[in-house]
């Protein structure tokens, strides 16, 4: 159950969930702080805390950062071993945009080139962000993903709170799309805890949340 807090205007404001052990992420490299809304929440950017308070992932192994980017086909020279290697040691499986792979052909909307992303996606699995929601309504989310057209759901501080629908199928994991997919309602500002959940058979770099205009 999440907390509530009040702004010194007087003003209602969500607080994350009560007991929840997360912590945003931030390391030597990355110190921005906690993703505001409206704006950007990036995929591999998920919160600080391990498997089942962080994230579910079906195996304990980073196939991307722990596995196939220790090759060295794979280790790109437009990148680097903060990227080669980001968060190898935690389950959720990350990769980045590489020119060879994800650049050489035509996508619908072409991702940045080392842009981190979540891929060998399984049934039941989910990530969490804690999030600052600056400005409370209704959200329209954009994501820029690959492959199916699979319906992917976000909780709001432990409730559901979108079901939303990839809208168009790419030809596979490494041709990718920007779309809008669903909306969000953030009834409070303030921090509160947003759960991505997704099954198989995409790829997920980041999520665009854009205020519904009335």
């Amino acid at each position: 159950m999440a907390a509530f807090g009040v702004s010194a205007a007087g003003f209602l404001l969500a607080e994350l969930p009560v007991g929840y052990a997360g912590k945003p992420f931030a390391d030597a490299v990355y110190r921005v702080g906690v993703p505001s809304i409206p704006g950007m929440v990036q995929c591999a950017l998920y919160d600080l805390g391990g498997e089942g308070v962080a994230y579910h992932d079906t195996d304990a192994l980073n196939n991307g950062s722990g596995k196939l980017n220790l090759e060295s086909g794979h280790q790109r020279a437009h990148a680097g071993p903060y990227i080669w290697q980001f968060r190898k040691d935690e389950g959720v499986d990350l990769s980045f945009v590489k020119d060879w792979a994800d650049l050489n052909h035509t996508n619908l909307v072409s991702p940045h080139l080392n842009q981190f992303y979540i891929g060998w996606t399984e049934n039941g699995e989910w990530c969490n962000y804690t999030v600052n929601v600056r400005e409370p309504g209704r959200y329209r989310i954009r994501c820029l993903y690959a492959f199916q057209t699979n319906t992917v759901s976000f909780d709001l501080n432990g409730t559901p709170a979108a079901t939303c629908r990839l809208p168009v199928a790419t030809p596979g994991y490494h041709y990718w799309n920007l779309a809008d997919i669903g909306v969000i309602e953030f009834p409070q500002a303030g921090l509160q805890l947003l759960t991505f959940h997704y099954g198989k058979g995409n790829n997920f770099a980041y999520f665009e949340f854009e205020p519904v205009k009335p």
